[in-house]
């Protein structure tokens, strides 16, 4: 499985961007778990936002919440990001893994390369 992201970039605060995954290899369909996940600088990578295998239940963030869209399409995933804020700011990663069940990143073994969102204020 290779996991290929990108639509990072930079963005004003306020702003919105849509992140890609394209999966190769494997059709994301129900068996797998995807994930977005982040890392900020001096941070631990923390989950963003998930969908469990099954499609079972649907994570997100907190901080995310109301603003952010995980969604799934064949051997796609995205991550529509809107009111972006400066903390949003860091490394985007997505993640599957066959039969997942959360979002905690121990959990992912096929991983993206990860695409930078960077939010001016």
């Amino acid at each position: 499985v290779q996991l290929q992201a990108s639509g990072g970039g930079l963005v004003q605060a306020g702003g919105s961007l849509r992140l890609s995954c394209a999966a190769s290899g494997v059709s994301l369909d129900d068996d797998y778990a995807i994930g977005w996940f982040r890392q900020a600088p001096g941070k631990k990578r923390e989950g963003v936002s998930c969908i469990s295998s099954d499609a079972g239940a649907t994570y997100y963030a907190d901080s995310v919440k109301g603003r952010f869209t995980i969604s799934r399409d064949g051997a796609t995933m995205s991550l529509q990001m809107n009111s972006l804020k400066v903390e949003d700011t860091a490394v985007y990663y997505c993640a599957v893994q066959l039969y997942g069940r959360t979002c905690y990143a121990d959990e992912y073994i096929y991983w993206g390369q990860g695409t930078l969102v960077t939010v001016s204020s």
